[in-house]
């Protein structure tokens, strides 16, 4: 796992394009800046500007093993799970971090609410929602993260098939009040 200590590299990821780019680059593997700049409907040299900087802190490397010629440059994860601890930045960058990781989560759940694909089988009745208000002391519900990492970590990685779709599992846990 990539664990982000640096604050550079946690301002890598708190910007809501490279959170995209480095989304393909987890679910679809390797690839070069002008298919990421179709599937994120962004410019080819914006798109390599955002991977340099993810490069530049370490969160996606070159692949030059894929070139056909010199003129592909293809990229991968350096790690595809990537994770920081709030308490070893500044609490403004760890929230900056933190707000577009929501960010993101808020817009791929919209994107399925209410779409066609949420009303129609297999994925209709597959998908779900959840929640639950809990009480639990902090050492328990950092037992009940890990447990929860530790079921995510038996389906992530699975091979690709016929029948397999990316899919996004959301888990969050934390104080709060109705």
């Amino acid at each position: 796992m990539a664990e982000i200590k640096d604050e550079a590299a946690l301002r890598a990821v708190a910007h809501p394009l490279r959170r995209r780019l480095l989304d393909a680059l987890r679910v679809d593997g390797p690839s070069m800046p002008s298919a990421l700049a179709r599937a994120t409907g962004q410019a080819v040299a914006n798109v390599s500007h955002h991977l340099r900087v993810l490069a530049e802190a370490g969160l996606i490397e070159p692949a030059p093993e894929l070139a056909r010629n010199r003129k592909e440059h293809w990229w991968r994860m350096a790690d595809p799970r990537i994770s920081w601890n709030p308490a070893d930045f500044t609490p403004e960058a760890a929230d900056a971090a933190d707000a577009i990781g929501l960010q993101r989560q808020l817009d791929l759940i919209r994107s399925w609410v209410g779409s066609p694909a949420s009303r129609d089988e297999p994925w209709g009745t597959s998908a779900f929602a959840t929640d639950a208000w809990m009480r639990l002391s902090p050492e328990e519900l950092a037992e009940l993260g890990e447990e929860i990492n530790a079921l995510f970590a038996k389906y992530r990685g699975r091979p690709e098939r016929e029948d397999r779709e990316p899919v996004f599992v959301l888990g969050r846990g934390f104080p709060a009040r109705p």
